[in-house]
């Protein structure tokens, strides 16, 4: 096998220290050439495009343009499938994500009075039609289903849609049902990867069509979103899984190894990195991960050896924790778990990450099922700017402006002299005595 890969952070030269920071979809160009076929197929063959896809490279058996909709029946037989702990789990972590979800939602409307007799403010009204992106090629993800619909759903959005790739049988993951029909959401279209983009973007016969799309997915669904920014809104930029783990020498280095594993065995395509001033967890992190290698599933370490013996994840030895902290907040990550028994004292000096998890009991693991905040996150530096999915992705906020005959004197007469200064002769009319003569009339 070879060597997870080990990096001294003094050591890196400023070419080496940009590579390491790196994701996989940084160059989307190949994505980007093969996925345009596929857009245009979908745009003009609609539902016989989506067919075609989903047998061709879904590999999926007995799909059909009438059956492209996960029907009723389909719903009632997933809950016969999934066990009643997993039915228990999903509820549970759906319950807690409404209850976190619940606070970000916005007052419909408010206003301040900013001068007398002049007010203006904001109103929120839910986005018209949205689709849900839940991944499935490397597992199925309830959870995401979980993460995507429960903040549109408490958003008010009218019209939802998960869109997700069928399986060999032609069907829906069954949790992924089960997860949809719990927090509120009943129409499920068994379509993935780029036409699922397409799909949204144009609508089919089958399909209506959305103003936005969101979700993680693959670097083809990525590339596709990126095409189609200008026919759909893509939402932030979610593609493979990443995480930092960083850690002081106040923890094991083995639990360290184990969260490292956590997002690494999403995918080959994933980033996961351990990144600790401690030399002595550096070490036992190295020595503990045939350990937990042992206990995992062998496509589950395939893809995490794939990701730490790679360019995309390894160990990070770092002079002290203020480099450490400067590295992470240059990587910008996804995930971040500050492992530590004092890790209050590092969180202010994090600013670029979009998920910080505090501790040792607080795992991505129960982020990404339990415990209540989104575990859609932007990927790929998207932390520079982005934060978490929420119920303000779901919304669109539109400005409200109020003026009394009290509060117009005053504002029209420093908006005229602003207009006159800039030479625009019309606005500066629409505020003169010109308005106050059609007022009187």
């Amino acid at each position: 096998m070879t060597e997870v890969t080990y990096k001294v952070l003094a050591d890196l030269s400023p070419e080496e220290r940009k590579e390491l920071v790196k994701r996989s979809e940084t160059d989307l160009s190949f994505f980007l050439e093969k996925v345009q076929p596929i857009i245009d197929a979908v745009k003009t063959e609609g539902d016989a495009a989506l067919v075609r896809f989903g047998t061709e490279l879904d590999k999926a058996q007995g799909l059909t343009v009438d059956n492209l909709k996960a029907s009723e029946e389909e719903f009632e037989e997933a809950f016969n499938l999934v066990e009643e702990e997993v039915i228990n789990a999903i509820r549970y972590g759906i319950e807690n994500i409404r209850s976190f979800h619940e606070e970000q939602a916005p007052e419909p409307m408010w206003l301040k009075e900013v001068r007398p007799g002049a007010f203006a403010g904001d109103r929120f009204t839910p986005i018209n039609s949205v689709a849900l992106y839940v991944p499935r090629g490397k597992g199925s993800f309830p959870s995401v289903t979980m993460m995507t619909t429960t903040p549109a759903v408490v958003a008010k959005v009218p019209n939802i849609a998960i869109f997700t790739p069928p399986g060999p049988d032609g069907k829906v993951d069954a949790a992924t049902l089960v997860a949809a029909r719990l927090a509120g959401v009943d129409t499920v279209y068994k379509v993935g990867g780029a036409q699922a983009v397409a799909a949204a973007a144009f609508g089919t016969e089958t399909i209506m069509p959305a103003k936005k799309i969101v979700g993680p997915g693959s670097p083809w669904v990525v590339a596709a979103k990126r095409l189609l920014a200008g026919v759909i809104d893509p939402g932030l930029p979610a593609g493979p899984s990443e995480v930092v783990i960083l850690a002081d020498d106040t923890v094991d280095g083995g639990l360290a190894a184990m969260d490292l594993l956590i997002e690494a065995e999403h995918g080959p395509d994933s980033s996961a990195w351990l990144i600790t001033s401690s030399e002595r967890v550096a070490k036992e992190a190295l020595a503990a991960l045939p350990k937990h290698w042992a206990n995992m599933t062998e496509q589950r370490v395939e893809f995490s050896k794939a990701v730490l013996t790679g360019s995309s994840g390894g160990i990070v030895l770092a002079r002290d924790m203020d480099d450490a902290c400067a590295l992470v907040n240059e990587y910008a990550p996804e995930h971040l778990e500050i492992l530590s028994t004092k890790a209050f004292e590092y969180l202010g000096m994090i600013t670029e990450a979009s998920e910080i998890l505090m501790g040792t009991h607080t795992p991505v693991t129960i982020a990404n099922f339990a415990l209540g905040p989104n575990a859609v996150l932007p990927t790929s530096m998207g932390a520079n700017t982005w934060g978490p999915l929420s119920v303000s992705d779901f919304v669109r906020r539109s400005s409200i402006g109020y003026v009394t005959p009290k509060g117009y004197p005053e504002l029209a007469a420093n908006a005229k002299i602003l207009a006159d200064y800039e030479g625009f002769s019309s606005h500066a009319n629409a505020v003169s005595e010109l308005r106050e003569q059609y007022l009187k009339d």
